[in-house]
């Protein structure tokens, strides 16, 4: 049996690329707009199938996307859109493709509203990462409250597939919440200064 330094979180499994996400990225908290973007479209991209095939194709739609920088997806239109739905480096779904573009626009709004989409989207946890006690991969829930009200104030400013689910999955890759199971190395139990 594995030490409790070298264990992970259950869904982290023995794909690599999994592994390197899960002990350097998932739970770290985000507060660059573009990296958080890139997040929610990428969640939104996995909506119906497993994480891992949006990690293997990550490098492909940061290129596809122009590295997640909203003001250019913003201006996307129909030969982009088009050359999307060819790039069999991404999801060519038509709807999530299309849903990139309108939250890329709905994300300049934010920015134009609160200053920056960080800022915004924080506050739905207090500016504070939450913290779980979570004992096995069973115990974390696919949505919270506070995925709720993220979720149904994004789709209230025009963001789409922006579920609860997607949006706690969301939060917790961002570090908005701390999800890491007790016996992960990754877990301290309090919010790192």
């Amino acid at each position: 049996m594995p030490s409790t330094a070298h264990r992970r979180c259950a869904w982290a499994g023995n794909d690599p690329l999994c592994r390197q996400y899960h002990d350097h990225e998932w739970g770290v908290p985000v507060h660059d707009d573009r990296h958080l973007l890139e997040m929610l479209i990428l969640e939104g991209a996995q909506a119906g199938l497993s994480w891992i095939i949006i990690l293997r194709k990550r490098e492909n739609y940061r290129k596809a996307f122009d590295g997640f920088e909203a003001r250019r997806i913003a201006r996307y239109r129909g030969n982009k859109i088009a050359a999307l739905m060819k790039d069999a480096g991404i999801v060519r779904n038509r709807l999530k493709i299309h849903s990139a573009v309108k939250n890329a626009k709905a994300l300049l709004a934010v920015q134009k509203e609160f200053g920056s989409f960080d800022r915004y989207v924080w506050e739905f946890v207090g500016g504070t990462p939450i913290v779980n006690h979570r004992r096995i991969l069973k115990d974390i829930p696919a949505a919270t409250p506070e995925s709720d009200a993220l979720s149904k104030d994004l789709k209230k400013r025009g963001f789409t597939f922006v579920g609860t689910t997607i949006c706690y999955a969301f939060m917790q890759a961002v570090g908005m919440v701390n999800d890491h199971t007790t016996d992960c190395f990754r877990y301290t139990g309090r919010v790192k200064g």
